[in-house]
Order: C-alpha cells, then sequence, then structure tokens
C-alpha cells in the first residue's frame, strides 16, 4: 500500500515570536525551518504564505498551551484566536497539540548542548515548534498502526 504524502507545519505561536517547523514528505521527521518575529498580522502572513507555497503545505499544527490542570486558559484562548485567523487567511485547516512543556524541553535540549537559552529564544521558539510537529507526526502515525486491517 502506498504511503500518503503529508505535508504540514509545525508552529509554536508565542506573543513576540513563531517558531515554525515542517516535516519531510513521509511525515516521519519533524525539522525546524525558522523563527518569525511578529510585527503584524499581515506581515506573519507574508512570511508563512511563503513557507506554505514553498512546502505545499497541507496542513497547520498548532501548539496550544493548555494550563497544568489540563483546560484551556487565557493564553491558550489568544492563541486559538490567532491560529483561526491564520487557518482563514492562509486558506488552510488546523490541527491543535497539546504543548504544554515543549518550551520547557526545548530549553532543556539546549542546556545540554552547552547553548545559552536565554540567548537563544529564536532556537527555543523553532525547537518548541518542532516538538509539536514531530508530537503530531507520531500520533498519526500511532493511528495509522493501530487501525484494524481489513
Amino acid at each position: 500500500m502506498p504511503q500518503s504524502r503529508i505535508s504540514a507545519l509545525g508552529l509554536d505561536v508565542g506573543r513576540k515570536r513563531i517558531g515554525v517547523a515542517g516535516c519531510d514528505g513521509t511525515g516521519l521527521i519533524a525539522t525546524g525551518i525558522t523563527t518569525i518575529r511578529r510585527t503584524s498580522f499581515q506581515e506573519d502572513i507574508a512570511q508563512l504564505s511563503s513557507i506554505v507555497q514553498e512546502r505545499q503545505v497541507q496542513v497547520l499544527i498548532v501548539g496550544l498551551p493548555y494550563t497544568m490542570s489540563g483546560s484551556i486558559g487565557f493564553q491558550a484562548k489568544q492563541v486559538q484566536k490567532y491560529a483561526q485567523r491564520l487557518s482563514q487567511a492562509l486558506e488552510l485547516p488546523i490541527e491543535y497539540v497539546d504543548e504544554r512543556l515543549t518550551s520547557i524541553q526545548a530549553e532543556e535540549m539546549l542546556k545540554d548542548a552547552n547553548i545559552s537559552p536565554s540567548q537563544n529564544k529564536d532556537l527555543i521558539d523553532r525547537k518548541a515548534a518542532t516538538l509539536i510537529l514531530q508530537q503530531w507526526l507520531d500520533e498519526r502515525r500511532a493511528e495509522k498502526l493501530s487501525l484494524p486491517k481489513n
């Protein structure tokens, strides 16, 4: 059975920056692409739009910062509003991933590599976006593997 190709874009949306990650066509590996410094919504869209066209993106995967109790707090609602606007402007479907600990994980990865997190915020955002997208890819693959065979 041929493997269906997927082109997804992982986004770690923050107030100042958006970490952006993409995946290979097989949907196995997520890699960081860039970090967008937010200025205006139009500028964000212009930058994301060129990435979407270049990579033929089919879906946006956005990290949703749930509270530690698992509810949707103020920050998550802000991210959802912004993501809905992105989805409409880019004409792409959107899926959310629980991203509660991705920024912390990304910081730990930098520390392990002897890179200062405080001086590399762009890199943290890009790594967090990569973790968000990788989580979605892994969950998607696990679902496919657990589907009953006819």
